[in-house]
């Protein structure tokens, strides 16, 4: 048995999507060994800061928040759709889901790029690869659960806030309760097609999401 680290470590000034409503991680000590005798800090993240996971409460008024999520979801037996390699801005077509999965979809599945080695860089957010609509309506339509990713969003990059297709798929997926983890790394380290994921959010009540660690287990 091989248990592999998926999750970003969360660390002080940390890139983060640049946007007001991302704030940056401060981590402030406040406990010191030499004047109070123990450590302790103050944490400042963002819901979506890191390797997270979004609620349908993100996107969808009114939707499923982080703590209502069942650990049947986001616990389980997952598939890998490997797309390492692909180019930047590629987008994700059902045909490419298809080859690499034939017509089954599994309940939890990743998609490995290999795009988590820009993580730190602006590339990360403005060139990754990206699933079409159709290919996220197709999956809705084949019973997915949940999309683990380790790119910063299943929507073409230049759908976002202030343009004429804001985030789509997030409306779509997040609509239909799929649960979406984001900024996966260390993807390339599984040799295996299925593993088994374990995705553990904070139990924060009544959020849109939370940072999460994730883990994947080969047998």
């Amino acid at each position: 048995m091989r248990i592999i680290d998926l999750s970003l470590p969360l660390e002080e000034g940390m890139m983060t999507f640049p946007s007001h409503w991302h704030p940056v991680v401060e981590i402030t000590i406040l406990g010191r060994h030499g004047i109070e005798g123990r450590e302790t800090r103050k944490i400042v993240l963002g819901t979506h800061v890191g390797t997270h996971a979004d609620a349908p409460r993100h996107f969808i008024p009114n939707g499923r928040t982080i703590d209502e999520l069942s650990l049947d979801v986001l616990i389980g037996t997952a598939t890998i759709a490997d797309f390492t390699g692909c180019k930047a801005l590629q987008e994700i077509g059902i045909p490419d889901l298809q080859q690499k999965l034939g017509d089954t979809v599994p309940s939890r599945l990743i998609l490995r790029t290999g795009w988590s080695q820009y993580f730190g860089t602006m590339k990360f957010y403005e060139e990754y690869p990206f699933l079409s609509e159709a290919s996220a309506q197709w999956l809705v339509e084949k019973g997915v659960r949940l999309i683990a990713m380790d790119t910063p969003s299943p929507d073409n990059p230049a759908h976002s806030r202030g343009t004429p297709k804001d985030s789509p798929n997030h409306k779509l997926l997040l609509g239909a309760e799929v649960v979406l983890v984001e900024y996966l790394t260390n993807l390339n380290s599984i040799t295996a097609k299925e593993v088994e994921l374990i995705v553990l959010p904070l139990k924060l009540r009544g959020c849109d999401g939370s940072p999460a660690r994730c883990v994947a287990i080969e047998r």
